[in-house]
């Protein structure tokens, strides 16, 4: 049997091989144990169930935090509120539907949500890596274009580069939805057959090949690469201004390039979460799909692959209190969008007169 790989996300034909092997390793009467859940998978389950409890608690007090306070209405903060809610969409999507997996061996969602299901948890990627992008990019313009984001018609700006990424976000996961379906495979190891969400039926190593190598280079190295390259012309603009200015009568000129520095900082530290996060499950995905005929159904193996998704998984929480570590004007305002305890009054009295490049 030479399972296809139909996402470097949702759970695979080859997982479910997995799967099997896994329990029977765990328990040799498995042949007679038909849908009963999986005691380890419970384990598993939780493990998602906690993740998903604390990426909906921390994305939406992030937006709160962001929409709702005067001062925090920023540039970089609004996409921020975007990447939050790309997060959220993911949380409550994808890692439902992969828990599910663990506890029974069969596809619940119908025909329906494998359409549905892949086609928002990859526009949910897009969203964060696209977003990511743009707020390397807005960091670029604030550090060594400055008076670009001091536009009037700024905040504009910002609405239609957040509307286009979620419109470029849905155009690429369209394909997803065109192409997956229910589909039947067979195991080697039980000769049993079992329907799971595919996007594309097992017809030959070309298609998998194809669609692992698009998504790493759509979804990671080609973003990643844009984002070294902003960074690249940051770094250099940061070390030629620090050179320009002297230690004496510029102290305004030195607070300026040093909060710019620790924005640059948050942003760089979000693209580092996301590319160590992710590229676990681009990897195993690719390895799977160039050695297509070989399956390795090894529990080590088996163990990576959860790993590596739960991984991924974790990047969709890990941001709001990544932010909160970092910057201590957001941290006091994220405490009191979580406890909500704090007044209104004091909430909207604060000086909206902060510029984009204060900001988080």
């Amino acid at each position: 049997w030479t399972p296809p790989s139909p996402s470097f996300l949702v759970l695979t034909p080859e997982d479910s091989s997995l799967l099997n092997v896994s329990k029977a390793l765990w328990d040799p009467s498995m042949e007679q144990q038909q849908y009963i859940i999986w005691i380890p998978g419970i384990g598993i389950a939780a493990i998602y169930g906690i993740i998903i409890i604390v990426g909906l608690v921390g994305n939406v007090t992030l937006m709160k935090t962001c929409l709702l306070v005067k001062t925090m209405r920023t540039v970089p903060n609004l996409f921020l509120s975007s990447l939050a809610l790309g997060d959220l969409l993911l949380l409550v999507t994808c890692a439902p539907v992969d828990a599910s997996r663990y506890l029974l061996d069969e596809w619940l969602f119908g025909r329906v949500g494998c359409k549905l299901i892949p086609f928002i948890q990859l526009t949910s990627v897009g969203v964060s890596v696209f977003t990511l992008t743009a707020l390397s990019a807005d960091r670029y313009k604030a550090i060594v274009k400055p008076l670009d984001i001091h536009r009037p018609n700024a905040t504009l700006s910002i609405g239609l580069r957040v509307g286009a990424i979620w419109l470029l976000s849905v155009m690429l996961a369209i394909p997803e939805a065109m192409f997956s379906d229910l589909h039947a495979f067979t195991t080697s190891h039980t000769n049993e057959t079992f329907v799971t969400c595919a996007p594309y039926p097992h017809a030959g190593e070309l298609h998998p090949k194809i669609h692992s190598t698009a998504s790493f280079l759509i979804f990671y190295v080609i973003p990643l690469l844009i984002i070294s390259v902003y960074y690249c012309f940051i770094a250099r603009s940061l070390v030629s201004s620090s050179a320009d200015i002297s230690a004496e009568g510029h102290l305004h000129l030195q607070k300026q390039i040093k909060s710019r520095k620790r924005l640059a900082k948050t942003v760089l530290v979000f693209v580092g979460l996301f590319a160590v996060c992710w590229l676990p499950s681009h990897v195993i995905y690719l390895y799977r799909s160039y050695h297509y005929a070989q399956v390795d159904t090894s529990l080590a193996h088996f163990i990576a692959s959860v790993c590596a998704r739960i991984l991924a998984f974790t990047n969709s929480c890990v941001n709001p209190f990544a932010l909160y570590l970092m910057s201590k004007r957001f941290s006091k305002h994220f405490r009191h969008q979580l406890m909500c305890c704090s007044s209104p009054r004091w909430l909207y009295s604060q000086n909206s007169a902060s510029t984009n490049v204060t900001t988080v």
